[in-house]
């Protein structure tokens, strides 16, 4: 049965293989989505472009233009927008790339359809909370950094950089939960809405880059600290 929450929630469905496609625009409409059907990397951009979407699943290989540079100019227009690859390639470079390209989940195939739509359910949920929120404080100051929440774009001293949208969602957590402990189970749950008994280095990674981001010696935090077998805590003080 339809949610009717989500009915005005658009998907661009990205996917070449007919079979797979029709399957998933079929239980998707069902789950209450509405569903663009693209059956290559042309189509998608142009869809894309004159219509509103609220999440893209795409599959990397694909005619005329491929996954990767699909997400890859996606991102140069709209950098909010979850982008949930779906690929047969399960290689953990054709993964990092995938992510590095500006999505923000990844699936391989074959797949449980029920994984698959707790994740695009997941992912829109993150989406309303980090809009929400963002819209509240969209830029904010700590040190010599800045972070503009709406664009991800940053600033640091003298340099200028783009957070992915992940890293964005976990900064923005760590900040709307300042001075307290967060525990990665936390992190895993409320941004990734992933089971905490999985992928457990996820946020260990994404705590290590954002200290390289913000702080001024990484190896000696003064911002994104960490509490030992708790997790971790954001502090805005002077230094």
């Amino acid at each position: 049965m339809a949610n009717k929450s989500l009915i005005n929630n658009r998907i661009l469905l990205v996917e070449d293989e007919e079979s797979l496609a029709v399957g998933l625009e079929y239980n998707l409409v069902e789950e209450g989505y509405t569903v663009d059907w693209a059956k290559n990397g042309r189509e998608a951009l142009k869809l894309f472009e004159s219509k509103k979407f609220e999440l893209i699943i795409l599959d990397i290989m694909l005619p005329y233009v491929n996954g990767f540079e699909v997400a890859e100019r996606v991102r140069q227009i709209d950098p909010q927008i979850p982008i949930l690859i779906l690929t047969a390639r399960t290689a953990t470079g054709d993964k990092i790339k995938g992510l590095e390209s500006g999505a923000d989940d990844y699936l391989t195939k074959p797949f449980h359809l029920k994984e698959l739509l707790l994740r695009v359910k997941g992912m829109l949920k993150r989406k309303a909370w980090y809009q929400k929120t963002s819209s509240k404080q969209p830029v904010y100051k700590f040190g010599d950094n800045e972070i503009n929440f709406e664009n991800f774009s940053c600033k640091c001293k003298d340099k200028e950089f783009t957070l992915t949208a992940q890293e964005a969602m976990v900064m923005k957590y760590l900040i709307e939960n300042k001075e307290k402990i967060v525990s990665r189970k936390e992190l895993l749950e409320n941004v990734w809405h992933m089971n905490p008994d999985i992928e457990t280095r996820t946020v260990d990674n994404f705590i290590a880059r954002l200290r390289k981001y913000f702080e001024p010696d990484p190896s000696n935090p003064v911002y994104i600290k960490s509490v030992r077998g708790a997790g971790y805590v954001f502090e805005n003080k002077p230094l």
